[in-house]
């Protein structure tokens, strides 16, 4: 078993040799190592090879094909595996998780979101959690339904995301810039600078009782947002 202060050998397959660069250097640190692969039949020597912690796989590789790849190291390894794919690969990430990956990331994606979900699976992290009942609400993001006081409510994906990441984060302030981060990974242009704000205030109308006194989303002057433990 792993501890705390243990070596952890992350498996890059990537075949963009920048990109591939680049993913290293966002993540290097005194604890990590990197195993840097372009192909699928090299990514399968190096696990042959090597204790890997942790796999980051680009599904749209030239050639043989990132999905089979998963399906082939579940036979024999549960390493966690984070997928790397474009905005317009949604079928192909749901076949992928389907397949036993663990966790999927757009590209472009911003170093703060990457270097975060690394942290998380490389802390032991199995699942996500999908699945928040906080007072009288109940989040059910796996079915995409969620309840104030026993009423269903209608949440676009924008607050969706928002709200998952604050209820994740409860009691904690996350940052403006995080949240934009995480919340429009991969959209690809430049985010308007007041959507944040709009997104925060759509979320606001359908959770709390008097929106412009909120209960629990709550502003952390000049930082960020968040979902107040005791409101």
């Amino acid at each position: 078993m792993e501890t705390q202060n243990q070596q952890r050998n992350i498996l890059v397959i990537e075949n963009d040799q920048k990109l591939n660069e680049g993913i290293v250097l966002a993540l290097e640190n005194d604890t990590y190592t990197f195993v840097q692969c372009r192909t699928i039949a090299e990514a399968r020597k190096q696990m042959e090879r090597s204790d890997i912690s942790l796999v980051l796989l680009d599904i749209s590789l030239p050639g043989e094909n990132g999905i089979g790849f998963v399906r082939e190291l579940r036979k024999y390894s549960q390493v966690p595996v984070l997928l790397i794919a474009v905005s317009n690969m949604e079928v192909d990430i749901e076949t992928g998780l389907e397949a036993g990956a663990n966790d999927y990331i757009i590209k472009p994606f911003s170093l703060t979101a990457l270097r975060a979900r690394v942290a998380v699976w490389l802390r032991g992290k199995t699942m996500p959690e999908e699945h928040f009942k906080i007072d009288h609400f109940d989040f059910d993001f796996g079915k995409n339904e969620f309840r104030r006081g026993g009423q269903l409510m209608e949440l676009g994906k924008t607050e969706q995301r928002l709200l998952k990441i604050l209820c994740e984060n409860k009691g904690a302030t996350v940052k403006r810039k995080t949240l934009t981060d995480w919340i429009w990974q991969g959209i690809g242009e430049r985010v308007e600078e007041d959507a944040l704000t709009v997104a925060v205030k759509r979320l606001r109308d359908q959770l709390e009782i008097d929106a412009e006194n909120p209960d629990y989303i709550k502003n952390v002057y000049d930082i960020g947002y968040t979902w107040a433990v005791n409101p």
